[in-house]
């Protein structure tokens, strides 16, 4: 993921939170916005109430791999905040796709096959 692709500001967030869509399953929660962006942005939030830095940061590196490997069907110029659940801490990284590709296929973001 480049620079252009990422939200982080906590500005940003705020106002994906506010004027975004939400949709969950037990694992992720996926706040979906429009915006003016040619690419799509991602934005990831983890709790430390969902485990130690070490499942933290894998489960970032799991929900950024899967959109890479999904960036060519996710639509552009759309900005997606992704919170992981607890659940999301016992994953390997094929469940939390399959997890992550459920709930933005909820969203729409995904076609359906």
């Amino acid at each position: 993921m480049n620079k252009q692709q990422r939200i982080k500001k906590n500005k940003e967030f705020q106002q994906i939170f506010k004027k975004g869509k939400s949709f969950a399953n037990r694992q992720f929660i996926v706040y979906v916005l429009k915006s003016d962006q040619p690419e799509f942005r991602l934005g990831l939030s983890v709790s430390k109430k969902v485990g130690n830095a070490v499942t933290r940061n894998r489960i970032k590196r799991y929900i950024r791999q899967t959109f890479l490997e999904l960036k060519d069907e996710l639509k552009p110029n759309t900005d997606y905040v992704i919170i992981a659940r607890q659940q999301a801490a016992e994953m390997d990284f094929h469940e939390s796709k399959k997890s992550l590709e459920h709930v933005l296929k909820i969203a729409r973001a995904l076609p359906k096959k």
